[in-house]
C-alpha cells in the first residue's frame, strides 16, 4: 500500500457464483444469463477503476475467492462485516480511516454507466467537500465518499427501496455536498433491456 496515498477506493462485490448475484434480475432471464451479465459487469469496474490513481481494496461478501479477477498488487482484498448493507459499508469506511486514509469512496461493482472519468471527479469533489453522492435513477446511491467517519448516513435505512438517497440526504443536512450525475444500477431487466452489450447474454425467447 502507498502509505503516501491519503485516497481510498473501496469497490464492494460479492463471488460471481450462479444463483447468488443479481436474485432480481435472474428472475427475469433466468440464472446463468445474470451470472454472465454479473461477470461482465465485474470486468467493467475492474477496466474503470484498475488505472485509477488511488489505493483500491475489495471488499468481499461472504467468502474471498482464490482466484478472482482483481490483482492481487493492485487490489487489497478484505470481508465485509456486518448484520445489514449499512453496517458492512460503515465498518469498511472504518476500516479506511483506520489505515489513515483521508478521502474515501464506496461504489458496489455492477455498475455499467460508471467510468473512469466519474471517479477522477469524484476524487477532485472530495478534495473540496465533505462529501460526494451520485445518485442512481432508482432512488439510492451508486455511490458515497467522505472524509471522516459518519455512523448516522449508513444507519436507520431501508435498503434496496427507492428512499434510500433522499433518507441519506436528511442525515447530511448542513453538511458540504459535491452532487454527481444521475447513473443506472443493475438490478431487474429494465435496467438493461436498452444496454445493448448485456442483450448478448440473454438466451433467445421460444416461440
Amino acid at each position: 500500500m502507498n502509505k503516501k496515498n491519503k485516497n481510498l477506493l473501496i469497490i464492494f462485490t460479492r463471488p460471481p457464483q450462479l444463483g447468488k448475484v443479481k436474485t432480481r434480475l435472474a428472475r427475469d432471464i433466468g440464472e446463468q444469463a445474470a451470472l454472465d451479465i454479473y461477470n461482465f459487469l465485474l470486468q467493467h469496474t475492474l477496466s474503470i477503476t484498475r488505472e485509477l490513481q488511488v489505493d483500491k481494496m475489495v471488499f468481499y461478501a461472504g467468502e474471498i475467492p482464490e482466484n478472482d479477477i482483481w490483482d492481487n498488487s493492485v487490489y487489497k482484498k478484505k470481508l465485509q462485516q456486518g448484520k445489514d448493507l449499512g453496517e458492512r459499508m460503515q465498518r469498511a469506511f472504518e476500516e479506511g480511516f483506520r489505515l489513515g486514509y483521508s478521502n474515501i469512496i464506496l461504489i458496489g461493482s455492477d455498475l455499467f454507466d460508471l467510468s473512469h472519468p466519474d471517479l477522477e471527479t469524484a476524487f477532485q469533489e472530495l478534495e473540496r467537500y465533505e462529501y460526494v453522492i451520485g445518485p442512481a435513477q432508482d432512488g439510492g446511491y451508486y455511490l458515497i465518499g467522505m472524509k471522516q467517519p459518519d455512523g448516522a448516513v449508513f444507519s436507520n435505512k431501508t435498503w434496496g427501496t427507492s428512499s434510500v438517497f433522499q433518507e441519506t440526504l436528511k442525515d447530511l443536512r448542513g453538511k458540504e455536498i459535491s452532487y454527481l450525475e444521475y447513473r443506472n444500477d443493475i438490478d431487474v431487466y429494465s435496467d438493461i433491456e436498452n444496454i445493448k452489450e448485456l442483450q448478448q447474454y440473454l438466451q433467445p425467447k421460444k416461440i
